[in-house]
């Protein structure tokens, strides 16, 4: 029987301290995402995250405002990481993630926080925007586990990923939570300043799904391992959706779970784009859940009322 958490295994095998260590010494010449910044983050440089050597943790918590497999009924030990690989110009958390609040913590004080977060109860921890921070968080597992940790990670993303450093998270990482926001590059370019944001994007995908596979639940509806897609509707059709689920379907798979969210908002910069400056419309958010429909992907959530943050499950099947 295999071990869970897939990184207790890891860890007893030597992959988690080896995985960490690669990737904290590559900090040196930083090319963890796809920036490829080259930066040494290790003297204290910083490349488009603003992040040095230590990670930048904004706040942590029980969260109940995920999707419902993800929070449960104790909450999902949620970690807000500082700063972000890309930088969406609607970001409704911009305060932390393109202005850069929240301070400093060493890997024993973030592998403190998760221990506390599993001592309150939480059912996972959840690593909100991870990416630029991924070593730091390694080592901070590492920490973790020698004191007890022994609850899933939900590796929680943009979904702006190279698929060699995810290659290394298999086995480790049980749960992705991943963001598909563009179809079109232009989009990504002018929203989120990442004009190859759909090309990383769909690799990351595919390579997430071929670790994890399809979403598996216990018999209380929690999600033990997998991947979950979430796509956020834009005004406009800005994000895509119609490319975005027949990439799904044909690419991924049609049993994919996907978070069809409609609660955008005009937040941080996106006055300053007419095309985004208002609130979603129920016709589009509508018109978005037509689409699931059309490629056959009913497997998921969408929400319980246009605009809301609560979710409805189409057709959850706990295993």
């Amino acid at each position: 029987m295999s071990i869970y958490p897939s990184y207790l295994g890891a860890s007893r095998n030597g992959k988690l301290k080896e995985v960490a260590g690669r990737l904290f010494d590559s900090l040196g010449s930083c090319e963890i995402c796809p920036r490829r910044c080259k930066v040494n983050r290790l003297e204290g440089n910083t490349g488009f995250c603003k992040t040095a050597r230590l990670p930048k943790v904004y706040s942590f918590m029980s969260h109940h405002g995920e999707e419902p497999p993800v929070s449960g009924s104790s909450g999902s030990g949620t970690i807000f990481f500082s700063n972000c690989n890309m930088g969406c110009v609607y970001c409704q958390n911009y305060e932390f993630s393109q202005l850069g609040a929240g301070r400093e913590y060493g890997f024993e004080e973030l592998a403190q926080i998760m221990l506390s977060l599993q001592a309150s109860g939480c059912h996972n921890i959840n690593l909100v925007t991870p990416t630029h921070v991924l070593p730091q968080i390694l080592k901070a597992l590492e920490a973790a586990v020698e004191k007890g940790l022994n609850i899933p990670l939900v590796y929680n993303t943009g979904g702006y990923e190279l698929v060699e450093i995810l290659e290394l998270l298999e086995g480790i990482v049980d749960i992705y939570l991943a963001d598909m926001r563009y179809a079109d590059s232009a989009m990504s370019q002018k929203y989120s300043h990442a004009l190859d944001y759909p090309q990383y994007n769909r690799q990351a995908v595919k390579e997430m799904y071929r670790q994890v596979g399809t979403a598996e639940f216990d018999k209380r509806g929690l999600i033990r391992r997998g991947l979950i897609v979430r796509h956020l509707v834009l005004p406009n059709r800005v994000s895509g959706t119609e490319e975005v689920m027949r990439f799904i379907s044909e690419n991924i798979s049609g049993d994919t779970y996907v978070s069809l969210m409609s609660q955008y908002l005009p937040y941080y910069r996106a006055r300053g784009y007419p095309e985004i400056s208002r609130r979603l419309k129920e016709s589009e958010y509508e018109e978005a859940k037509g689409i699931l429909e059309k490629y056959g992907l009913l497997n998921g959530w969408i929400q319980e009322s246009y605009g809301s943050e609560r979710f409805a499950g189409v057709n959850i099947k706990p295993v």
